[in-house]
């Protein structure tokens, strides 16, 4: 247990449910055995520990191991109470453990947890020792912070409504605080600036999350607190809590929704309120709202829906043993109901609170789908899109979690996911985006490690085993390519990148997709070209004077620009056997071009925009060729119709090739879709132009020449 102190205790809990549960109907059980002698000998040690120390001059130096034993009979009592019942006298003690390291209040911590679970199972406690537990938790609950406040009010709540019912003690200190939020929220209304308030910045602190404490474990608006009297404490609180939700310092703000967070676990239906929803959904909306904020809706939503699941698998096991006969599901549906409704409200925010750049966020947003969607409260397909982008987060802990999610769902509902695949795709890219740090870079589809692995790789091997669905899912994909798709540059270059490193199988998924951009080119392509060519001028000599640089020789001999851009036009394969000297001759097409351009540059823009899907694709399909070794001829060959046996072999991947789509990059980069066209511009688009025919001209191999 000492050593899983940062990892969690899951594991232990885990195996002592396990092994105690394998033996419940047995006659002999030497688990139970063995934790009886467990416990009773840490307990035993505890108390040698301290008389060494008071024996010895270095008091508080071994105490990690103080915390080790006492957390270990913690989590004992966590799973089987009854354990450490004959010895709840003996921790009592440790409630008044003097305070100075982070040590110290993990015992009181610890101590509380233990007695909280244990108190209300012993046989006849005398008076005393439960006074004067009431006593020792009051007394740290005002003196200390707010993890010790925490646990010291729940194991109030145990002892005094189990226990005790000494509910005039509860209400007093709950009057305590309560008075001092009232009387600060009137001081606040007459001079939101005066001094007094600053003076009294940690009494505001501490009632607001004190309150809140206190009406998370007791319900004041029963007889037994407020006697006779008609007000509504719930909603007395409710308001308090909400005037301080609106204050201008943000530390105030945060004690205020955690005090609300409280409330609501007691009361959950006020998270109907209207004020309650504006205020949540504003602070999950709101882009410019306070990451701190932000988190803390969160955790309460966390928080309630862990406390519901809590209550109800409590309920379950209390049901089970009353009655196995009676019908079960009666049972859990009121509350269950309400926590559906409750989700059904925030949902959204939740889920677009997956788009912040801050990992913390993004962490307690899973977190909230997570359990919502382990208790079934919501159907599952509105989140699909959601936790395929978040299977794309840099960090694997929350990877794997919305790995794990899609693939519940799947099991539960096939086709789900196939279903949503391009539109989680999409909000992948989106995630991306927000959590890319350089906005000057151009944000990629693979992960950049030694794996080069695509980000949406999981998406992926989820749908490739059903071979109707993976096809369909990669059409959708490609015709994203198609210019009349309207996609931005850069989501197809994201797309192009996880295309270019899908983990595929076999060759028929590769080929699949080469076969396809072979098609989508062949017409989006050359219908590029053709618009290109016909925005060109046929004659430029009557618009203007030729800018020098671009008086070359081809300028003098042909009379007018018609000839040079016939020129230009043939296939380039032809002319540079004319001329040995290529570079040169390519200036002299790119002049040629330059010379026919029209007045308006938005054609060129329009060209240079759209012709970078066709790219993307064209340097796609080179990247599988070279990546699985295909020749020519068998890409040929395939046919999307033939029957699967043909091309079911294993892929041979060639290692250390990447995708690097360098035009599209630059493209990016300079963000030409955007910037001022300038002759440089216009030289590279026409550049652009001139090697894009070239590439069209490659496409079909069978032409008399490759």
């Amino acid at each position: 247990v000492a050593a899983c102190r940062d990892t969690g205790y899951d594991w232990f809990e885990q195996l002592l449910q396990n092994l105690l549960k394998s033996e419940e109907d047995a006659s002999y059980k030497p688990v139970k055995k063995a934790c009886t002698q467990l416990v009773d000998n840490l307990v035993e040690h505890i108390l040698k520990y301290e008389e060494s120390l008071s024996d010895s001059d270095n008091k508080g130096v071994n105490s990690g191991r103080l915390v080790a034993c006492i957390t270990t009979l913690f989590l004992f009592s966590k799973i089987r109470p009854q354990l450490m019942v004959k010895h709840a006298m003996t921790m009592q003690p440790y409630l008044t453990t003097k305070c100075s390291t982070q040590n110290d209040f993990m015992v009181i911590c610890n101590v509380a947890k233990i007695l909280e679970l244990v108190v209300p199972l012993m046989e006849h406690p005398s008076e005393t020792f439960l006074a004067t537990i009431e006593e020792d938790l009051m007394k740290l609950i005002i003196k200390y912070g707010m993890t010790v406040v925490q646990h010291c009010v729940s194991c109030l709540g145990a002892v005094v409504n189990k226990v005790t019912q000494n509910y005039k003690f509860v209400w007093a200190c709950f009057n305590r605080y309560y008075g001092a939020l009232s009387k600060l929220k009137n001081q606040h209304q007459e001079d939101p600036n005066s001094t007094i308030l600053t003076a009294n910045k940690p009494a505001l602190l501490r009632s607001l999350f004190t309150v809140g404490a206190l009406c998370r474990h007791f319900d004041f608006d029963q007889e037994d607190f407020k006697g006779s009297s008609k007000v509504n404490i719930k909603d007395k609180v409710l308001e308090l809590l909400m005037y301080f939700t609106k204050h201008s310092d943000e530390e105030v703000q945060t004690k205020a929704i955690i005090g609300l967070g409280f409330a609501f676990i007691q009361h959950p239906s006020l998270m109907f309120e209207q004020e309650v929803k504006t205020l949540y959904n504003s602070i999950l909306s709101d882009k410019n709202c306070s990451v701190n904020l932000k988190i803390q809706v969160l955790k309460n939503l966390q928080t309630y829906l862990q406390e519901e699941d809590t209550r109800m698998q409590q309920a379950d096991r209390d049901w089970k043993k009353v009655a196995k006969q009676e019908d079960l599901k009666e049972m859990g549906d009121i509350s269950s109901g309400m926590s559906s409704s409750i989700m059904q409200l925030y949902l959204k925010q939740v889920l677009e609170a997956f788009f912040h750049n801050q990992s913390s966020v993004r962490h307690f947003a899973l977190n909230v789908i997570a359990l919502t969607l382990n208790q079934g409260l919501i159907h599952p397909v509105q989140c699909v899109p959601y936790l395929i982008a978040m299977g794309t987060d840099p960090e694997p802990s929350m990877r794997n979690k919305a790995d794990q999610q899609l693939v519940e769902i799947d099991k539960k509902y096939a086709g789900f996911i196939h279903m949503k695949a391009v539109a989680g795709m999409k909000m992948s890219y989106q995630v991306q985006q927000a959590i890319n740090t350089c906005p000057k870079d151009p944000v990629r589809g693979f992960r950049h490690d030694e794996s080069s692995s695509a980000l949406c790789s999981h998406l992926y091997s989820m749908i490739r085993g059903n071979r109707q669905h993976r096809r369909a899912f990669l059409i959708s994909l490609l015709n994203l390519f198609d210019d009349t798709a309207k996609t931005e540059v850069n989501m197809l270059l994201y797309i192009a990148d996880n295309l270019a490193c899908f983990p595929y199988q076999t060759q028929e998924e590769p080929l699949f997709i080469m076969h396809h951009i072979d098609i989508t080119l062949s017409v989006s392509g050359s219908n590029l070209l053709q618009s290109f060519k016909e925005s060109m001028v046929k004659d430029k000599k009557k618009e203007r004077k030729p800018s020098s640089d671009e008086e070359t020789e081809s300028d003098s001999n042909s009379g007018s620009g018609s000839e040079s851009e016939g020129e230009a036009s043939k296939p380039r394969r032809l002319r540079k056997r004319v001329n040995s000297d290529s570079d040169s001759d390519e200036e002299n097409d790119i002049n040629a071009v330059m010379k026919c351009l029209p007045e308006n540059s938005a054609p060129l823009i329009e060209f240079a925009n759209v012709s970078q899907g066709i790219l993307l694709l064209l340097m796609l399909k080179q990247h599988l060729k070279n990546l699985c070794g295909f020749s020519d001829s068998k890409i040929q060959k395939y046919s999307p119709s033939e029957s699967a046996k043909v091309y079911d072999k294993a892929i041979n991947r060639k290692t250390g090739v990447h995708f690097h789509p360098k035009q599209t990059l630059d493209f990016l980069r300079s963000d030409m879709a955007n910037s001022k066209i300038t002759e440089e511009v216009k030289r590279s688009i026409v550049k652009q132009y001139l090697d894009f025919k070239l590439l069209m001209e490659h496409l079909d191999p069978d032409e008399e020449e490759e």
